[in-house]
């Protein structure tokens, strides 16, 4: 095991480099220009020029990289903000990472249980109303695109608050920036019920796709497991239903479900762009949106940096997991 989590690790550390360096390159091919975004169209050329040597646009790319590479790995400098050069990088993202970690972990915790739930009643009653209802409700969930659902709950749900964590008014002052956890660990039960209000109408967007995914892969896999023999053999030993499928049929299918839910919780992060934007929510996929907009170069590759490291973090663990959850995974990597 100790083979196999290095070579993940040396893998991941590969995948985090190639990931960086090519939006690095990108955002350098992007047609705009920092220094006139910042100074306007009608900026005097000697001054642009200026600028851009100053920060060392006007180098190779290759340099550029290397250069920020460096940077990143002797300090974790990300750089500074072009657009707001009071403020670094790193400041930007640690005060807007916050409010994304908790909206993605609010639709994880939205689609992962009921996702679980809609698969495996869709495998029980399979070819029934159940079956028909889940699976109908996960196509829909699959087709609908992130940004029409949010703008839909907005009108549905209208008197639901919408783009703050917090009444306007709120005496309550974040250190953190996860204001749900510190609002119940301070006891402001009031404010603690403020902050899920605000969060339900954009975690619940969120969570669509990947609680329609999550239903199908469980019931796939539901399917399978029921089909086995060893299944057969315990509904033979007085096994009641549920207790079958509870006990022996979902924890044989878990590997993949678990499988599909960590790659889901990766994927919330890019898809917490469209819906922080729709619904105003400032958290870190607004701050790149703003930083593309405004062809701000440090925002969005120190943006991306954060957000791959991230996602190939839950991939890493999620191998952990599985090697956890599979005794079959353990005893490959340990014979060779």
């Amino acid at each position: 095991m100790i083979g196999f989590l290095a070579r993940r690790l040396l893998l991941s550390l590969l995948t985090l480099l190639v990931a960086v360096s090519l939006v690095f390159v990108a955002v350098r091919l992007l047609p705009n220009n920092p220094v006139l975004a910042r100074f306007g169209q009608h900026a005097v050329p000697d001054r642009v020029a200026d600028e851009m040597h100053k920060q060392g646009w006007d180098q190779p790319v290759l340099v550029q990289l290397g250069r920020f590479l460096r940077q990143v790995l002797t300090s974790g400098d990300l750089g500074k903000s072009f657009i707001r050069p009071t403020e670094s990088v790193a400041q930007g993202l640690s005060r807007k990472l916050p409010a994304t970690i908790e909206l993605a972990l609010a639709a994880l915790l939205v689609a992962v249980p009921l996702g679980i739930a809609a698969g495996s009643a869709a495998a029980v009653w399979r070819n029934g109303w159940p079956d028909l209802i889940c699976m109908s409700g996960s196509l829909l969930g699959v087709s609908v695109p992130v940004f029409f659902l949010g703008i839909c709950l907005m009108s549905v749900f209208s008197q639901m608050p919408t783009g703050l964590r917090l009444p306007a008014t709120a005496d309550f002052q974040s250190r953190t920036g996860f204001v749900v956890v510190e609002t119940l660990l301070a006891g402001r039960l009031d404010l603690f019920l403020a902050a899920l209000k605000h969060l339900c109408l954009p975690a619940l967007a969120l969570s669509s796709i990947p609680m329609a995914i999550i239903a199908r892969v469980t019931r796939n896999s539901m399917l399978q497991a029921l089909a086995a023999d060893y299944i057969r053999t315990a509904r033979a030993k007085g096994g009641s239903r549920w207790g079958v499928v509870l006990g022996h049929a979902l924890p044989n299918a878990a590997v993949e479900v678990s499988n599909i839910a960590g790659f889901q919780a990766g994927m919330l992060l890019s898809g917490a762009v469209l819906t922080e934007t729709v619904f105003s929510w400032p958290g870190m996929g607004r701050y790149l949106v703003e930083g593309v907009k405004d062809s701000d170069y440090a925002v969005v590759q120190g943006g991306a940096l954060v957000v791959a490291a991230m996602f190939i973090g839950l991939n890493l663990l999620l191998d952990l997991l599985h090697a956890w959850l599979d005794p079959r995974i353990r005893l490959l990597h340990s014979s060779s």
